[in-house]
């Protein structure tokens, strides 16, 4: 049997626009509506899509973090910080580069890290 990538991830989000708003101009992904609870997300790296809950992925709860890339990490929690997200872990080193934790408007927790 070949191997089985992973090919879509999906997020709750107590509030859709505030969500979407935050990665397009943050990250510049691009939406798709399916109908008033559920918006589908690309041009990040993994598709994936954000239904209406106000559940969060946070790994306090024990949710998987997704982890984003950046060659320039100021830079990018400068931009997360800009456009609404929280840095819930400012920059630190770990064994293989740097990285921040932040949650977005709906409180979801992704990290960016970086290898410089």
């Amino acid at each position: 049997m070949s191997p089985t990538p992973i090919n879509y991830v999906e997020f709750p989000a107590s509030n859709l626009g505030a969500t979407k708003s935050f990665f397009e101009k943050a990250f510049n992904w691009k939406f798709t509506d399916y109908g008033p609870e559920y918006t589908a997300f690309s041009h990040s790296g993994l598709n994936g899509g954000f239904f209406q809950s106000d559940l969060k992925a946070h790994t306090d709860n024990g949710s998987a973090l997704i982890v984003l890339y950046s060659d320039n990490l100021e830079a990018t929690q400068s931009i997360v910080e800009q456009y609404g997200g929280t840095v819930t872990k400012p920059i630190f080193s770990f064994p293989g580069g740097r990285r921040f934790h932040f949650t977005e408007p709906s409180g979801n927790e992704l990290a960016i890290w970086s290898d410089t």
